[in-house]
């Protein structure tokens, strides 16, 4: 009787955690190689039978429907913190997004106008349409009674853990924090966010604002202390001839001696415009405004820390009297409106989709030109270190 309730494998306490751990960490795995990186933004191409491998695990152990995730997912960028966005905590509210991300996820599942726009380029074998796609409860409840006949009951508690750790860490922390709380290397206009240390937990996942500003790139980690477990894998998969990285985010250098700008310099700052607005909030906006703080009138000094939010971050959405705030405190003060006036321009060379290439170089060389004469030594210093921008070699 005591080896039938202890099942066919018999650890210890400490190993049953060590298992739970090594299980619920390889569908981590699966959902930011196979299912973000390969499938919904197609940044690595694994070989069939990782690719397979990775698909029949999430069956197994999520029921998840590879379509269902990659258009949900593919939908989230393309209306992210709008209200068509399937889980943004700026519009559905934070506690809503941490509680019910499951619900949200599976309301999202039924809407098939999703599917038929977003999840295109999906498997679409035998085994998608005879087994996992009609069929995804069959996996979830496979595992159960392979829990329980390796464990006995205590495979109960295994499966219930398991069942649990995807919907709180992707579901619930990454589409609900991760778009609430942390840090940002980039000003992107979603409010993505980047939380540590939680790396190996997630994969990597949790580096969520360096995937925003580039989401075709395999790797996620942007810093040197930074931990991006799922790019490990997938270099270990590339040593091996398993995985093939297709595309990775570009990482932009200055070039101190480099004072001509050229089309090198226009690629650089168009390919990685979300950190060039990230450094003029930090290297222009943010001391101009401190230098210029007690310049303004005694009414506004008060919404100083607005005023720095309101200026240099490109998630925030100001309302009527945000706006009024922001212009009157701006009209006050000529050198706050030069910075932020330029600041807007040179995010008007990113809108100019239909300009050639020629023309936006022209019109960043005349950006930099009129910013190295303004008379602000932090626009001035920009502007010259901008000239210096290039494309760091792979």
């Amino acid at each position: 009787m005591t080896t039938y309730l202890e099942g066919l494998w018999s650890l210890t306490p400490w190993q049953l955690v060590l298992w739970t751990l090594v299980v619920t960490h390889i569908t981590i795995a699966s959902v930011t190689i196979f299912l973000h990186r390969a499938q919904a933004h197609n940044s690595v191409k694994l070989h069939p039978i990782i690719s397979h491998f990775f698909r029949f695990w999430l069956w197994l152990t999520t029921g998840m429907v590879t379509r269902q995730w990659v258009a949900i997912h593919r939908k989230h960028h393309a209306k992210c913190e709008t209200e068509e966005d399937p889980h943004s905590p700026q519009v559905k509210g934070i506690r809503k997004v941490l509680l019910q991300g499951s619900e949200l996820y599976r309301a999202e599942a039924a809407n098939q106008q999703t599917l038929q726009q977003y999840g295109k380029g999906t498997p679409d074998d035998w085994l998608e349409r005879q087994l996992y796609t009609p069929h995804p409860f069959a996996g979830i409840m496979l595992l159960l009674v392979i829990n329980v006949i390796l464990f006995g009951p205590i495979g109960i508690t295994i499966f219930a853990v398991q069942m649990l750790w995807n919907p709180i860490w992707a579901a619930g922390v990454i589409n609900g924090i991760g778009h609430y709380w942390g840090y940002r290397n980039y000003e992107t206009r979603d409010a993505s966010r980047n939380i540590v240390p939680w790396g190996i937990l997630i994969g990597g996942e949790e580096l969520h604002n360096n995937h925003h500003a580039h989401a075709v790139s395999a790797k996620l980690a942007n810093k040197w202390w930074e931990l991006d477990m799922g790019w490990v894998y997938i270099r270990l998969l590339s040593l091996l001839g398993l995985a093939r990285v297709r595309t990775v985010a570009p990482r932009p250098r200055r070039l101190p001696d480099k004072c001509a700008l050229d089309m090198e310099t226009l690629r650089a700052v168009m390919r990685n415009r979300f950190h060039v607005l990230k450094l003029y909030g930090r290297q222009v906006v943010t001391p101009v405004l401190q230098s210029e703080r007690y310049e303004l009138g005694v009414s506004y000094r008060r919404f100083y820390r607005r005023l720095r939010k309101w200026m240099t971050r490109e998630d925030l959405k100001l309302d009527s009297q945000d706006n009024r705030i922001l212009n009157e405190a701006l009209s006050q003060n000529q050198t706050l409106e030069t910075v932020y006036r330029y600041k807007q321009q040179l995010k008007e060379l990113w809108a100019r989709s239909a300009a050639s290439s020629t023309l936006r170089l022209q019109w960043l060389q005349q950006w930099c030109s009129d910013a190295e004469h303004t008379g602000i030594a932090a626009l001035e210093e920009f502007a010259r270190e901008l000239r210096g921008y290039t494309l760091s070699p792979r």
